[in-house]
């Protein structure tokens, strides 16, 4: 059970007495004597907004009943303070109230009244004992996080100073520290209060535009968990809907992380289904996937592979009605209660209360947590550290200053670079990590200190791409690739139109001004002379239809017709595959084409063979079909590939032997992919669990064709990879259609 955080009522002592009665008869007198005590140690002390300071403690009694806490916790949470505000000892409070309470109050305790003038080491040396009293006993805990929360509740009654600090240890400490403990609804109380403190006009920006569209999205979600409940009543499954809403705070970090605007982000709302059993989520998420579409990649089975922090349940995200996408999280009953509660249930009172080895194992993460720090002597770097094991899918690293960065688990130096800035990021050659020379895709690890080593002369490549986890490194070197590829198409596109130009009007002298352009721009749509001409470059848009713009309509009729003749189309046809980067040693141009016997690509032992009347054919030097005329060494040539010349695709035929199992085409198209090489034919058969597949892949040379059969040799399920000879290959189905 969570405590009503809105609209709350002053808490009184009668309120928590009641509450503990209810669920542990016979300590109501134990309750009510931790409350007498706390009082009278706190008369005469008032809060920030003027109430009197014992309210604070009642208000933490209050919400330690609410979740069912034993009466040890509540009483040690009315009592909280007094040994740090009040003259109280902890020797009066083991006395009067038992060991157990007077160590959680204990553990619980600052050391402001300690003579650290450092606000980092004094707030380290706190972390610490807080530590060392959650080894001995978890309860420690959950009494400060309660602490913490009605703090944080009445935080406008303090200075800006004082509260934009407090706001952000309580974003940067105790909220991750709750998710980690599984308290879900804590660790977002504790989010959204301290984020309203931390960017309040960001905020104010949000909360206005969930309200304005909050009817439509309401309506929205009872659409679709009525359709969802017809579902489950057809199979006879049982479960409680509800909707539910993002947080303000995690659509501020999603729209800043991403670089998306409030309505970009789809995933502001969805709906929970709560079910008897295990059995029953997985029959859920079935159902879902069979009538919506699911989204790739956005599937988590935390029932099989639970959280450290226990918590359970199935997500996924589905295409749903109108097109829109929807959330759903499916567990059970239990789930449900260790997703809110957490470590907080097992500390709930019970009439055995000894708990079991099988509980404190599950929170072993804890322990080690306290042991990995128990060495460390540095008030600072324990601080650091404290905050850095609190994530769970979270690493955080240092700058050479000491400032912290955070990123996703698995991300690479070069996330780092471009978190610093995204000039370093562009021209980052490398990292020094703890001292130590390391690849930009060398992976972060929690404490790392980075620098970043840079060189001008260094840009990103497409495989970057792969070497990234953060939204805005990938972003960042998407942008860059982008703008190059438009500036060499835009040069590519202006070289074409002026080649295309002079090919037709020979009497053109000069390259075409782009105040000739400028019209012809605007009138075909484009923004800038450069949108056009990149246009051509990438061949989205063939140089003909601007010149038909340029170019007097007799000019480029005259020039069709010659094109058209019949010795045009002769030499057209047999020169297909000429400067495709071919050297002829000894000889001038000849007219050259790729024999379709062999097909070779660049990278291949190749000879010239020169055939009366049709030129030069290039053919593998292991061609059968040159085999014969080897002798004749007046028709051979020597001949080599030219590598300075720019490349082009080339298809060459694949064999390959599976195994036959879900996912194995995916797994090849993804594992060319990675190589950036194409698919361009692809048949597949199967027969005794074995698939065999033929595809055709475009690579750019053998060197290309030999990192994409690498590739796809890696893959579990691959038993065999061949280069098939193109007449085989001609003669299997996949080429039927071939023209």
């Amino acid at each position: 059970m969570e405590p009503i955080l809105k609209n709350r009522v002053p808490a009184r002592i009668l309120d928590i007495t009641e509450m503990v009665t209810e669920y542990a008869p016979g300590y109501e007198k134990f309750i009510n004597e931790a409350f007498l005590f706390t009082a009278n140690f706190h008369t005469g002390q008032f809060r920030s907004s003027g109430q009197p300071y014992i309210s604070h403690p009642l208000e933490v009694g209050l919400m330690l009943a609410e979740m069912k806490q034993d009466p040890e916790t509540i009483a040690a949470g009315l009592l909280h303070d007094t040994l740090e505000d009040t003259r109280a000892t902890k020797n009066e409070i083991n006395e009067n109230f038992g060991e157990i309470t007077a160590n959680l109050v204990d553990g619980v305790t600052k050391l402001n009244r300690l003579d650290i003038p450092n606000t980092r080491t004094r707030q380290a040396e706190n972390y610490r004992k807080m530590l060392v009293a959650m080894s001995n006993d978890i309860r420690v805990i959950i009494i400060k996080l309660i602490d913490r929360l009605h703090n944080a509740m009445t935080l406008e009654y303090l200075p800006n100073e004082a509260r934009k600090r407090i706001a952000l240890e309580t974003h940067e400490v105790y909220a991750p520290l709750a998710n980690r403990l599984g308290i879900g609804w804590l660790k977002e109380a504790l989010e959204d209060i301290s984020f309203k403190h931390l960017y309040p006009e960001e905020n104010e920006k949000i909360e206005t535009l969930l309200k304005e569209g909050l009817e439509d999205i309401e309506t929205y979600l009872e659409n679709v968990k009525l359709e969802v409940e017809k579902e489950m009543a057809k199979n006879r499954i049982n479960g409680i809907l509800s909707s539910r809403y993002k947080l303000n705070s995690s659509i501020f970090r999603k729209m800043k992380s991403q670089n998306l605007d409030f309505h970009q982000v789809f995933d502001i709302c969805g709906i929970r289904i709560v079910v008897e059993s295990p059995m029953d989520c997985y029959s859920v998420f079935g159902l879902l996937h069979t009538k919506w579409k699911p989204i790739p990649g956005r599937f988590r089975d935390y029932i099989a592979l639970p959280k450290s922090n226990l918590y359970q349940s199935l997500h996924t995200t589905v295409i749903a009605m109108n097109g829109q996408r929807v959330e759903f999280q499916i567990r059970t009953k239990e789930m449900d209660q260790v997703a809110n509660e957490g470590l907080a249930a097992h500390w709930q009172y019970k009439e055995n209360r000894n708990l079991d080895k099988d509980t404190f194992d599950k929170f072993k993460w804890l322990r080690q947590i306290i042991e990995n720090m128990s060495d460390e002597t540095d008030p600072g770097s324990l601080l650091d550290s404290f905050k850095v094991n609190l994530f769970e899918d979270e690493v955080f690293v240092f700058t050479p200053r000491g400032d912290v960065k955070s990123f996703p688990k698995g991300s690479s130096a070069l996330d780092f670079a471009f978190a610093i800035h995204s000039e370093v990021g562009i021209h980052c050659v490398g990292a020094k990590i703890n001292g130590r020379v390391v690849p930009i895709t060398k992976e972060l690890e929690n404490g790392d200190v980075i620098e970043v080593v840079t060189n001008e002369n260094r840009t990103p490549s497409p495989e970057w791409l792969h070497s990234v986890l953060t939204p805005k490194a990938k972003q960042e070197i998407k942008n860059w690739l982008r703008q190059q590829q438009k500036f060499r198409s835009t040069l590519l596109g202006r070289e074409l139109l002026d080649h295309d130009l002079k090919r037709i009007d020979h009497e053109l002298k000069t390259p075409i001004q782009d105040k000739d352009l400028l019209p012809i721009t605007e009138k075909m749509g484009f923004k800038t002379i450069d949108d056009l001409l990149a246009a051509i470059g990438f061949g989205n848009l063939m140089s003909k239809e601007v010149m038909q713009h340029l170019l007097p309509e007799n000019v480029i009729e005259d020039f069709e017709k010659r094109e058209n003749s019949r010795i045009r189309r002769f030499l057209r046809r047999i020169t297909k595959r000429s400067n495709t980067g071919i050297k002829i040693k000894g000889h001038d141009e000849k007219l050259i084409r790729f024999a379709k016997c062999c097909d070779p690509i660049p990278g291949d032992p190749v000879t010239g063979f020169i055939t009366r009347g049709k030129g030069i054919s290039i053919h593998a030097k292991d061609c059968e079909n040159i085999s014969e005329f080897l002798n004749q060494e007046e028709q051979l040539l020597e001949v080599d590939w030219d590598v300075s010349e720019s490349k082009e695709l080339h298809p060459v035929p694949l064999s390959l032997e599976a195994k036959d199992e879900p996912g194995v085409l995916a797994e090849i198209s993804a594992s060319i992919a990675k190589c950036d090489a194409n698919i361009a034919w692809l048949s597949a058969k199967t027969h005794k669990q074995i698939a065999g597949i033929q595809l055709e892949v475009q690579v750019y040379d053998l060197k290309h064709l030999k990192k994409v059969t690498k590739s796809i040799r890696k893959l579990s399920t691959i038993k065999s990879v061949n280069r098939l000879h193109p007449s085989i290959a001609r003669n299997t189905k996949y080429y039927e259609n071939e023209t």
